[in-house]
């Protein structure tokens, strides 16, 4: 009653304006409104409505305030039920209130999220281990095999279309660089399933193509393949395919069962092929070329209880040969030129060398035995071997010209042991020049020895120094 009585007093001092205002500016019940409209449009209303609606809107508006000024006080009491202890500061401000990890809502029990790590990106707190999930048994979706699954890739194996079309630029890319090392891992990383015997069809096949350095090259890819990614009897698999597919090979290489038997028997001597694989054969062999082959093979293997090294059937050319030993097989071909003059021979086996990059050293060795000879016969001999190899482009002309340049840098040191060895450069080197070999500044280059002769009468007997 008390309450009530303070409210009428206020409410008879206060404005109906204002009233009206204030009515409208909060959440009040549907009856005031519907009395205060009504007055306001004209309608007679009592004044007991009037009083009570006035009544209930400033206890409305008094409650909203007190509850918002209350808000940020914090609790009265803690969460057990006690007062707060004397020395503690309890959060009024609004900074206080927006460090406050507690829910906002007024629901849930009052504790933090997450533990206190609740945020933006945030997983959980500092120093949470996260442990492997556990098969659950009593999972409906359970399997008894679940725990023993073991995953892994599979690669699908190759079939014949594919194999070809993967293998074949390995085995070309090998042909430059050479390393049966990196060829072994490739081929590792495939899945060859049941065509593993057709890596050794496949190589030789490309090797007949080519030149006798991939053939020498696909031998020792053979021989290192054998054990890690073939066995012997892939190998052996692999041999008899070539030979039922000799008719054809032969249209392509005609000289393909010569070539077929000499792989047989570098696979022999290499050991990669049992020694009675050929005698297997006897008898019971119609094809001509298939024939063909095993007589080449079966001689090749005759040859070595000779004591022939079965291992140089394809020759000793390739620039995968050392500098040295292609520096012996040059100046062997210069020595049987000498003693047999035939200039077509030594342009082959000069080509069978392989070794267009390494012809420089022709033209040095050449040039070197011209000046240590004493007559005329290995100076007129070697022009016309190097106007003959210029001619049909055997020698380009950078490889003519470093093999000059090598012999100009070393005159010097030549002249020591042959004392007449400029003359000599210089009267070969015009005879190239009028056969067309050398070029006008290549022979301007030729290093030149003066005469040697007093300075002047004044001297006392001193020499000049010699020029060059």
């Amino acid at each position: 009653m008390e309450i009530e009585n303070e409210l009428m007093d206020n409410i008879n001092s206060a404005d109906l304006d204002n009233l009206s205002d204030t009515l409208f500016s909060g959440d009040e019940g549907n009856g005031g409104i519907e009395e205060v409209k009504n007055e306001i449009n004209g309608n007679w209303v009592p004044a007991t409505s009037i009083n009570e609606a006035k009544i209930n809107a400033r206890a409305k508006r008094r409650l909203r305030k007190n509850s918002s000024r209350d808000s940020g006080r914090g609790d009265s009491v803690s969460d057990n039920g006690e007062p707060p202890k004397s020395g503690v500061t309890v959060p009024t401000s609004p900074k206080g209130k927006f460090l406050d990890r507690r829910s906002r809502s007024g629901k849930g029990r009052g504790l933090p999220k997450k533990g206190g790590a609740g945020g933006k990106g945030v997983w959980g707190p500092p120093g949470q281990v996260y442990d492997l999930d556990e098969v659950d048994i009593k999972d409906p979706n359970y399997d008894d095999d679940q725990g023993n699954c073991v995953y892994e890739t599979v690669v699908p194996p190759l079939d014949e279309r594919g194999f070809e079309k993967t293998l074949t630029p390995i085995i070309q890319e090998y042909f430059e660089h050479g390393d049966t090392n990196e060829v072994a891992e490739m081929l590792k990383d495939l899945n060859l399933g049941e065509m593993k015997y057709s890596v050794p069809v496949l190589s030789i096949s490309l090797a007949l193509e080519g030149k006798a350095s991939h053939r020498e090259m696909t031998s020792k890819l053979l021989a290192d393949l054998c054990g890690t990614v073939v066995s012997m009897k892939d190998v052996e698999k692999s041999f008899d395919r070539l030979l039922r597919d000799l008719p054809e090979l032969v249209l392509d290489t005609p000289k393909a069962p010569q070539l077929v038997g000499q792989f047989i028997a570098r696979a022999v001597g290499d050991g990669i092929l049992c020694i009675s694989y050929i005698d297997g054969y006897k008898g019971t062999v119609d094809c001509v070329h298939a024939r063909a082959a095993l007589d080449r093979a079966t001689v090749l293997l005759s040859m070595t209880k000779g004591g022939k090294r079965i291992d140089n059937v394809w020759g000793s050319g390739g620039g995968q040969q050392p500098v040295k030993h292609l520096v012996k097989e040059i100046d062997m071909l210069l020595k049987e030129y000498l003693l047999s003059g035939d200039v077509s021979e030594a342009e082959r086996c000069l080509q069978e060398l392989e070794v267009p990059h390494f012809h420089h050293e022709l033209v040095y060795e050449a040039i070197v035995m011209v000046l240590e000879s004493t007559g005329d016969t290995n100076f007129k001999m070697m022009l016309s071997l190097l106007k003959s190899l210029w001619r049909s482009a055997v020698i380009t002309m950078d490889q003519m010209k470093r093999g000059y340049e090598r012999i100009y840098r070393e005159i010097p040191d030549i002249n020591l042991d042959v004392p007449h060895s400029y003359s000599v450069l210089e009267r070969f080197v015009e005879e190239c020049f009028s056969a067309g070999i050398i070029s006008k500044p290549l022979r301007d280059l030729c290093p030149s020895r003066g005469r040697k002769r007093f300075v002047s009468e004044g001297d006392g007997g001193r020499l000049k120094a010699e020029s060059y």
